[in-house]
């Protein structure tokens, strides 16, 4: 009886031995970590926060100004003041969430991704194609020259590459944030349509112009290594991660532009008379167009402090058109921007480069103030 017994409990112990074997084990990697639960339960509460936030600026900024530090309404400093404390916030708060998530969007394109989708593609799409990736890629003057660079080794034509490099600095998400935030919805979409079809059509021109004899020699003894991993084994939570670090890094660089931009624009707001602007900027003025071009090409700006001074001056009457064609001038012809182009490419291209682009400026500029 005791041998059979024994029987038994070795059989029992062989059965659990082979069930433990064959079970499948837990795998550290797909139960949640509290990191990854504390990262996300923080992003949902952080919306929830946003969105309470948003909706009490306005109420905020009025109770600030006239009842706690006790300004006359109708005043010009009152105006300019209220002006001042409810866009500062609301454009940074913008910012921070639309930035969120175009990083998200862009930890999808690195580099050489971004380089192998446009090589080998027809200069029509290619343009297409160019223009779009500039929307959502990183992009700052410094970046001019290795991207050119990198764009010529992967063999991408030459009127592709200025379709990226016009596109991306116009049309970003700083710029689209703002406009969305001040101006609403169809000024944005107007703006994104009309800086895309810029960027198309300027690229496209370029190339037909057959202009890569003024690219600098050394350029095409140059090796970047192309041709590295097309894109990174990431999870959400890594691209939740960058997102995050996207946004410590671009509203932390571009903040002191917001504020100065808006302080300027508070005080056209507040002081600058009424109808002023109409005569200087407006559709009346056939010269305000080309002037603005010529105004905003030299200055150093980006759309962060160039949106909120737009905004003030429409509001003082200066024409839609004459204001989106100076601002641009500003972002997408920017003089640091030309002087790094510099150093790949000859004066006869940077001037065809410049005189394009400033045309297809001058078109939008026109059609803006003939339609509204």
């Amino acid at each position: 009886m005791s041998s059979c017994a024994g029987g038994v409990a070795a059989w029992d112990e062989d059965v659990k031995a082979d069930v433990e074997c064959c079970a499948p084990a837990e795998s550290p990697a797909s139960a949640p970590r509290p990191a990854q639960r504390r990262l996300w339960y923080g992003l949902a509460g952080g919306i929830v926060v946003w969105i309470a936030l948003y909706r009490l600026l306005k109420p905020a900024a009025a109770l600030l100004i006239y009842d706690t530090i006790g300004l006359i309404r109708g005043t010009r400093l009152a105006s300019s003041v209220e002006f001042f404390v409810y866009e500062v916030p609301k454009v940074l708060m913008l910012l921070v969430l639309v930035v969120f998530g175009v990083g998200i969007v862009r930890t999808f394109f690195t580099p050489e991704r971004t380089r192998r989708t446009l090589a080998g593609k027809r200069e029509s799409l290619g343009n297409v194609l160019a223009a779009a990736l500039g929307v959502v890629t990183p992009f700052c003057s410094c970046s001019a020259v290795p991207l050119f660079l990198g764009f010529v080794e992967a063999g991408v034509p030459l009127g592709v590459t200025f379709s990226f490099l016009i596109s991306a600095p116009m049309v970003n998400e700083v710029a689209l944030v703002l406009l969305f935030g001040l101006f609403g919805w169809k000024v944005a979409g107007l703006y994104l349509a009309t800086g895309l079809l810029i960027a198309i059509g300027a690229g496209w021109v370029l190339g037909r112009l057959r202009l890569e004899r003024y690219i600098e020699p050394w350029v095409h003894e140059t090796r970047l290594g192309v041709g590295g991993p097309i894109e990174e084994d990431l999870t959400w939570d890594d691209r939740a991660q960058r997102a995050l670090q996207a946004v410590r890094e671009i509203v932390g660089k571009v903040w002191p532009y917001v504020v100065g931009g808006i302080a300027v624009g508070a005080g056209i707001h507040g002081y600058v008379p009424e109808g002023l602007m109409a005569g200087i900027m407006g559709k009346s003025a056939w010269w305000s167009v080309p002037a603005a071009v010529l105004v905003g090409v030299p200055m150093y700006s980006n759309a962060a402090g160039i949106v909120p001074v737009v905004q003030a001056l429409l509001e003082k009457g200066a024409a839609l058109g004459t204001v989106l064609a100076f601002m641009m001038a500003v972002i997408g012809l920017s003089l640091p921007e030309t002087i790094i182009l510099r150093k790949v490419l000859r004066p006869p291209l940077i001037a065809a480069f410049v005189g394009i682009v400033a045309c297809g400026i001058l078109m939008v500029g026109y059609l803006f103030n003939l339609i509204f």
